[in-house]
C-alpha cells in the first residue's frame, strides 16, 4: 500500500472498533514516567484551549448567546487537536482503556493505575499554565474583561448541584470519547483532527462539564479572586466578595468529584464499554471453544525419600499473562515479547482456559506459508488445543517427574509387561539419556477452572532447597571464618 492510499484510508465501525482496542492497549504499554510526562503535556493543552475560549468569547455580548459559546466550543477544539496529533495522554480519553480490560489484557488494578497517572499528570499541566498564566497577568486583558468572564465562567461551574453536575459531566466525555472514537476511522493526521471539532465544539458550547478543562479553569477563577489587586475590581465594577465561593473546598466538592465520576460513566461505559458490547463481545461469545477442565495424570513411578508437601498451587504463578483467542496472531507476538514469553494460555471472554499459544506455533505456521503472514490471522487460529493441563494439588515431586521423565521410554514395555526394547543400560543411564519433549509452561486447574501457570522456573525455584544455602552464602561464611 502507497503512502497516498494510507493517508486516504478510511475504517469500518469493526475495523475502527480494532483500532479502538490498539489505543487502548497502547496505553499500558507505556512506562510510569512517559504516561506521567504525556499527561502534563494534555493537561498543559487543555489550559491552553481554555485561554483561547476565555479569548473569543470575551466581549462578544452582541453576537448573541449561542454564537458567542460556538465560536468558543470552535476554539476550544484546538486542545483535543493537539493532544490527538502529539500524543498527550488525556484522562477523559485514557478510561476507553476499559476495553483492554473487558478484554482480558489488564487487570482492573492496572486500569485504575493508568487513570490515576494520567489524572495526577493532567492536573500538574494544568498547574504548571495556571503559574506562568498568572505571572503574565492575562486577566487584566481587555480592561479586565478578561478576567471577569474567566471568574464567570468558572463560578458558574460551581453552582451545580451534584446530581447536575455528574450529569454535565456524562454528557461532556459521551462527546469527547466519541471525538476520539471518530478519529479511529482514518490513518490521516488533517482528518484525525478535523473528526474532533464538532464534538468538542458541542460539548464546549452546551456548558457540559469537563474534569480536566476545570482542572484549570476553577483554579484560575480562584487565583484572580484571591490575588488580583484592587485596580483590578475598580476597573470591572465588581467586589471580590461577589466571588467568595470561589474557593479549593468548593471547587473539589461541588465540581470536580462529581464531574470526573461523570466522566468515567459517560467515556469508560457509554463509549468504551458500549461499542466493545456491540462489535467484540458477540464474536467472543460466538467462537466455539471448548474449555479445557480436565488433568493430566502425572502420579510419579518411583518412590522417593525427598520431604516436600508443596503443591502445584504452592509454586505456580497465579497471575500470568493470558491472551484472547480473538487476538491477532501479531497483537499476541507483541504480548509475549513485551513479557519476555514464548508461550502462553489462552483464555475465553470468561477466563476459562481454551487452549495454549506459542512461539512454536507462530514459526511453523510461518514456515508453512513460505514466511508470508496469512492476513487478519487471530490466535485461535493457531493455538494447540491439546493442552496439557495439571491439578492444583499435584505434588512438586510429580511436576518434576512429569516435565524430565518419559516414561514409556524408561520402562518399554507393554500393559502386559512385556519388553518392547532391550537395553543393556541401567534405570539411570536410561533417564539421563533419553530425549524428552515437555511443555515449558503447565496451565493449572482446579476443580474444573484454570487458576494459573507451573514454569520449569517455578518447579527448579522450589527444588533448590534440596541443595541447601545459597553458595555465595557459604563462601561468605568461609571467608569469615
Amino acid at each position: 500500500m502507497t503512502q497516498a492510499q494510507t493517508n486516504t484510508q478510511y475504517f469500518s465501525p469493526s475495523e475502527m472498533m480494532a483500532e479502538a482496542e490498539k489505543f487502548a492497549l497502547s496505553k499500558a504499554k507505556k512506562s510510569s514516567g512517559m504516561t506521567l510526562s504525556l499527561a502534563i503535556m494534555a493537561g498543559a493543552f487543555i489550559g491552553l484551549a481554555f485561554l483561547f475560549y476565555i479569548t473569543v468569547t470575551t466581549g462578544s455580548s452582541d453576537a448573541g448567546w449561542g454564537l458567542s459559546r460556538l465560536a468558543g466550543g470552535l476554539a476550544f477544539s484546538m486542545g483535543l487537536i493537539l493532544i490527538v496529533i502529539c500524543g498527550g495522554e488525556l484522562f477523559t480519553s485514557s478510561v476507553l482503556s476499559s476495553i483492554s480490560w473487558a478484554n482480558k489484557q489488564i487487570s482492573f488494578g492496572k486500569m485504575l493505575s493508568i487513570w490515576g497517572k494520567v489524572y495526577l499528570g493532567n492536573f500538574i499541566g494544568a498547574m504548571i499554565l495556571l503559574t506562568i498564566v498568572s505571572a503574565a497577568g492575562l486577566y487584566q486583558m481587555d480592561h479586565g474583561q478578561w478576567g471577569l468572564n474567566a471568574l464567570n465562567i468558572a463560578q458558574h461551574k460551581l453552582h451545580h448541584t451534584p446530581v447536575q453536575a455528574f450529569a454535565l459531566g456524562v454528557l461532556c466525555n459521551l462527546l469527547v470519547c466519541l471525538a476520539i472514537w471518530l478519529t479511529f476511522s482514518s490513518a490521516n493526521a488533517l482528518t484525525k483532527a478535523a473528526m474532533t471539532i464538532m464534538p468538542v465544539a458541542m460539548f464546549v458550547s452546551s456548558g457540559f462539564e469537563h474534569c480536566v478543562a476545570n482542572m484549570f479553569m476553577v483554579p484560575l477563577g480562584i487565583v484572580i479572586h484571591s490575588f488580583a489587586p484592587e485596580s483590578f475590581w475598580s476597573q470591572v465594577g465588581m467586589a471580590s466578595t461577589q466571588y467568595a465561593d470561589l474557593n479549593i473546598y468548593q471547587f473539589v466538592t461541588a465540581n470536580l468529584i462529581p464531574v470526573t465520576l461523570g466522566n468515567i460513566v459517560g467515556g469508560a461505559v457509554l463509549v468504551g464499554l458500549a461499542n466493545w458490547s456491540i462489535y467484540r463481545r458477540p464474536q467472543l461469545k460466538a467462537t466455539e471453544i471448548a474449555s479445557i477442565t480436565t488433568t493430566t495424570n502425572i502420579a510419579s513411578v518411583k518412590e522417593t525419600t525427598m520431604n516436600s508437601t508443596l503443591i502445584a498451587k504452592d509454586i505456580m504463578n497465579h497471575s500470568p499473562i493470558t491472551l484472547s483467542a480473538e487476538m491477532t496472531t501479531p497483537a499476541a507476538i507483541d504480548t509475549l515479547l513485551d513479557n519476555h514469553l514464548i508461550s502462553a494460555p489462552v483464555v475465553d471472554v470468561e477466563g476459562r482456559l481454551v487452549g495454549f499459544f506459542s512461539a512454536h506455533d507462530v514459526m511453523v505456521d510461518l514456515w508453512c506459508q513460505d514466511y508470508i503472514p496469512t492476513q487478519d490471522q487471530k490466535v485461535v487460529d493457531l493455538m494447540s488445543r491439546d493442552v496439557v493441563a495439571i491439578d492444583a494439588k499435584d505434588k512438586l515431586v510429580d511436576i518434576a517427574e512429569f516435565l524430565c521423565i518419559d516414561k514409556e521410554q524408561l520402562y518399554p514395555t507393554t500393559s502386559m509387561g512385556i519388553a518392547t526394547q532391550f537395553t543393556t543400560l541401567s534405570l539411570e543411564e536410561r533417564a539421563k539419556s533419553m530425549k524428552v519433549s515437555k511443555p515449558h509452561t503447565l496451565p493449572v486447574i482446579e476443580n474444573g477452572t484454570f487458576v494459573g501457570v507451573v514454569s520449569r522456573e517455578n518447579v527448579l525455584h522450589a527444588l533448590r532447597k534440596v541443595y541447601g544455602d545459597r553458595v555465595t552464602l557459604v563462601e561468605q561464611e568461609l571467608e569469615t571464618a
